[in-house]
């Protein structure tokens, strides 16, 4: 009974793929996600040159705080 207590208790945050999800999210977020939604919204969509850059900023502020979420839960060291 106590095995299956402490098994239920480790969440999602347990799972292996979960956490290489996470890492690998985090990580286009931060370097591949401002890059690529700038040129698409600048080039593709043709809208404004702020709201582009916004948006961009916006994905490495949220990869930012992915990245510290995973350094906190000790997944990233």
């Amino acid at each position: 009974m106590a095995g299956e207590e402490q098994k239920g208790k480790g969440g999602i945050m347990s799972s292996r793929n979960w956490k290489t999800f996470l890492v690998l999210l985090a990580a286009l977020l931060t370097f591949a996600g401002p890059t690529y939604v700038v040129y698409v919204f600048l080039n593709m969509l043709d809208l404004n040159y702020f709201v582009a850059m916004a948006s961009g900023f916006a994905l490495f502020v949220v990869g930012l705080v992915l990245i510290w979420y995973l350094i906190r839960q000790k997944i990233l060291s």
